[in-house]
């Protein structure tokens, strides 16, 4: 890691950071949070690095926003709130898990897909780890059918087994369901969006790239 490699640590550590803090203040009635429009950022980062420095750092930098992910996590579970710690045992175990399985994947794709047009590896990328993201956290951190973490840590997430139509308006389905559309709805948005400061981005810090 070289010291060309920092701004994008840093940036990386702040989105974490952020999107930590962001995540604890509700919006459209609860169906999703700020934090839902500054974690999706991550993947840009992640994409400029690969295109810039190539795969390796960028998975560098995907450990870096892994480890402040983690140290986040332990302070927000000595955080404690009316209804418990601020950041459950099972929204921890998600949120880490969820992030380093989703960022290496859009390395792999990204890096995979590089030679095509510049657009296609950045948003395919994407749009596959921010799928996988939110398929992995909200199941692991939310759903009734995974008993790993005890009955404690299921009783600090049961609120999300509350049954109600499906974004307001569809089927009867798990709370947790609706709030991972609309988390993914948000991810979808923000990857097409993201394509356009990329863009700008890498013809900054590589003048010579091609990006046609």
């Amino acid at each position: 890691m070289t010291r060309t490699h920092l701004p994008g640590i840093l940036a990386m550590a702040a989105i974490v950071v952020a999107s930590n803090i962001l995540v604890q203040f509700l919006i459209l009635d609860g169906l999703l949070t700020w934090g839902a429009f500054t974690y999706p950022l991550a993947f840009l980062v992640t994409d400029v690095m690969n295109r810039v420095y190539g795969a390796g750092p960028a998975r560098k930098v995907v450990f870096a926003g892994f480890v402040t992910g983690v140290i986040c996590s332990l302070i927000g579970s000595q955080v404690m709130l009316e209804y418990g710690p601020a950041v459950p045992l099972r929204i921890a175990v998600a949120s880490g898990t969820a992030f380093l399985i989703a960022q290496l994947t859009d390395v792999a794709v990204f890096d995979r897909l590089r030679g095509g047009r510049w657009w296609r590896a950045p948003l395919v990328s994407t749009l596959t780890g921010s799928a996988l993201d939110t398929a992995l956290f909200f199941t692991i951190a939310f759903s009734a059918s995974v008993t790993l973490f005890g009955a404690d840590a299921d009783a600090a997430v049961s609120w999300a087994w509350e049954p109600m139509p499906f974004m307001t308006a569809g089927t009867v389905a798990p709370l947790w369901v609706t709030l991972a559309f609309a988390d993914w709805l948000v991810k979808l948005t923000l990857a097409l969006i993201a394509l356009v400061p990329f863009r700008a981005i890498v013809a900054r810090l590589d003048p010579a790239s091609r990006l046609a």
